[in-house]
C-alpha cells in the first residue's frame, strides 16, 4: 500500500479548533480553517549536510542508524532547531553524530529534499558546507550514525545514498571542484 504522505493528504483537522474545515488554499501552499480563519503554511525546514574530507581526499559517510533510510548511506547533519543560527546546527549535528569538533565551515550549496518521517512529508532545504573537524581518528558514531566510511565522492554508489538531495549534493561537489 502506497502511502500519500504530503502535508495536504495528510492534515484532516484544524490545529488550533480541531475542526474539519481546514482546506488548502494558496496553490496548495497553506491550509486555511474555514471556522476559526487559522492559515497554517507548510515552509520547507533547514538542514545542514557536512562534507568532510581525509588526508586522501576520501569523503566521510555515515550509514544511518535509523529510518527514514535506516543502513543507507548519508552525509552527516540534520535538521536546524527552532532559533538555532545554522553555524550552531553544524557544530551540535557534528559533535552528536561523530563526536568532534568543526574548526570551519564553508557553505558550498544547497538543495531542497522531501524527507518522509511516520508518514508525513516534510520538506526541508539541505544546506551543504565543506568541513574540517578537529580530529578524524576521534570519530565515535552516535545518534543517528550507526558507522562512518571514507569512500572518493566518484566511486560513491548513489543508490546507496539515503535522500536525492544527498546524492545532488556530491554530484555539485565532483562537477565544481577540481
Amino acid at each position: 500500500m502506497i502511502l500519500n504522505t504530503h502535508p495536504k493528504d495528510v492534515i484532516k483537522y484544524c490545529p488550533r479548533c480541531g475542526c474539519e474545515k481546514f482546506k488548502t488554499s494558496n496553490q496548495g501552499r497553506s491550509f486555511t480553517c474555514e471556522e476559526c480563519d487559522f492559515e497554517y503554511y507548510f515552509n520547507s525546514s533547514a538542514a545542514v549536510a557536512c562534507l568532510i574530507f581525509n588526508n586522501e581526499g576520501k569523503l566521510l559517510l555515515t550509514r544511518r542508524a535509523i529510518e527514514p533510510a535506516k543502513g543507507m548511506l548519508d552525509l552527516p547533519g540534520g535538521f536546524v532547531e527552532p532559533m538555532e543560527r545554522i553555524e550552531e546546527a553544524i557544530v551540535r549535528e557534528i559533535r552528536e553524530e561523530l563526536g568532534v569538533g568543526i574548526l570551519k565551515a564553508d557553505f558550498m550549496v544547497s538543495f531542497p529534499n522531501e524527507y518522509i518521517f511516520s508518514g508525513f512529508s516534510v520538506f526541508t532545504i539541505d544546506m551543504a558546507f565543506i568541513c574540517s573537524i578537529d580530529d578524524l581518528s576521534a570519530i565515535v558514531p552516535a545518534d543517528d550514525a550507526a558507522s562512518v566510511e571514507f569512500i572518493f565522492p566518484r566511486d560513491i554508489d548513489h543508490d546507496q545514498l539515503c535522500f536525492n538531495s544527498m546524492s545532488k549534493i556530491i554530484d555539485f561537489y565532483i562537477k565544481n571542484t577540481k
